[in-house]
């Protein structure tokens, strides 16, 4: 794959700078989801048993290279203390980093101060990455999920010292590697979401390397519209038909099977437990929304899943927030954890909405990974270079 992992490195008696992503919820002082927190722990664990001292460095909101206490990342120690087991040492200032005090020193984890309050962290500034790198030895890139940004942190550094992916970036490139790559196929794709034209890019992207495309959501509606289906009020971007016509041109040239709901659940009003119908898509009346794909599409999708070997998922089939109308994206997801489970599947699926969707449906323990990385995850299967991830190649 043209990168090293901590395996290759020699991290005895190294100060290794492991940028990792504990952006985490924080209420009233609180961390209240550490799922971000856990996930770093194996580098870390294998940092300190390989005879090195982790200094880790993150990013917590959005303080735009300013000094912001509410956003301070001393509110993720106790989470991470928990953690890791150990103490860790909140280095204040890169002043104080650069002085390596006896408490530093004497530290086994030395957290710095958010990365993010230095305008020279997101500018990428060559001084700034360079300042960073002088305080290790070895740098570690464990946040596949900011490594779509090329900043200092992120790219900068990987060209001043020996650099490698942690464990959490290794897992995730090897999962999109044989998800995108090199997949076992038939290869199929899950898109859904409200509009096309937020995933434009990975549409035009998949079509090109997919075997079956599954679009649902308000997507959905789009390309129903662009057929000459009335889709009565349901979301749907009118503008956007010529577009998904290009779209399933491609498709058809590419000899990738499209796969759009045969039948929908219609209401006309969006509550939990309004009044519903399942109708054709043909029959869709004026007056209502379409809300979710009916059972007719969902068995379409599972005769489909039970022919793929590869599956990528990114967002629900409807609106899965509130019941009746997760009952597709619910039913599908289990019938790919079941596929998984039973080694007949290999699926990966990431993004905020996807992994909410798939936790409520109870299948994201048997999917073979779920990525927590939002916007990588999605630049990645648009195709695009990740600065962060190519910066481990050079």
């Amino acid at each position: 794959m043209g990168w090293k992992t901590l395996d290759d490195m020699d991290l005895a008696g190294k100060r290794v700078l492991t940028r990792v992503d504990i952006n985490v919820p924080v209420e009233d002082g609180r961390v209240t989801d550490a799922t971000r927190i856990e996930r770093i722990v194996p580098t870390v664990r294998d940092i300190l048993e390989g005879g090195g001292t982790p200094v880790l460095i993150a990013h917590f909101g959005r303080p735009k290279g300013k000094v912001v206490l509410d956003l301070s990342l001393r509110v993720t120690l106790p989470a991470l203390e928990e953690a890791l087991g150990r103490p860790v040492t909140l280095i204040e200032t890169l002043e104080a980093a650069e002085r390596d005090t006896e408490e530093a020193r004497a530290a086994d984890i030395l957290l710095l101060e958010n990365i993010r309050f230095h305008p020279g962290e997101e500018a990428n500034d060559p001084d700034f990455a360079e300042r960073l790198a002088a305080l290790g030895d070895v740098y570690c890139n464990d946040a596949f999920s900011a490594s779509h940004r090329a900043h200092a942190s992120t790219e900068g550094i990987a060209h001043h010292l020996p650099s490698c992916a942690g464990r959490l970036m290794q897992a995730e490139l090897e999962a999109l590697e044989a998800a995108l790559s090199h997949p076992a196929r038939p290869l199929m794709a899950v898109v859904g979401g409200a509009k096309v034209s937020t995933k434009l890019d990975l549409l035009s992207n998949l079509v090109e390397r997919v075997d079956m495309l599954v679009i649902g959501g308000g997507m959905a509606n789009t390309f129903l519209a662009a057929q000459g289906i009335d889709v009565g009020r349901s979301l749907c971007e009118h503008d956007m038909a010529e577009t998904a016509r290009e779209i399933a041109a491609k498709a058809a040239r590419s000899g990738c099977e499209m796969l759009l709901p045969r039948d929908v659940v219609v209401a006309r009003e969006f509550k939990e437990g309004a009044p519903h119908e399942i109708v054709r898509v043909e029959d869709c009346p004026q007056d209502a929304m379409i809300l979710d794909a009916g059972p007719d599409s969902v068995a379409h999708i599972q005769q489909a899943l039970d022919r793929a070997h590869t599956l990528i998922w990114n967002g629900p089939l409807g609106a899965f927030e509130i019941a009746p109308f997760d009952t597709a994206t619910n039913a599908a997801a289990a019938h790919a954890a079941g596929l998984s489970r039973s080694g007949k599947l290999v699926s990966v699926a990431g993004g905020g909405d996807t992994v909410a969707a798939l936790n409520k449906a109870d299948a994201s323990e048997q999917f073979t990974y779920i990525s927590t990385a939002g916007g990588a995850f999605l630049e990645w299967m648009e195709g695009k270079t990740l600065p962060g991830v190519a910066a481990l190649r050079a």
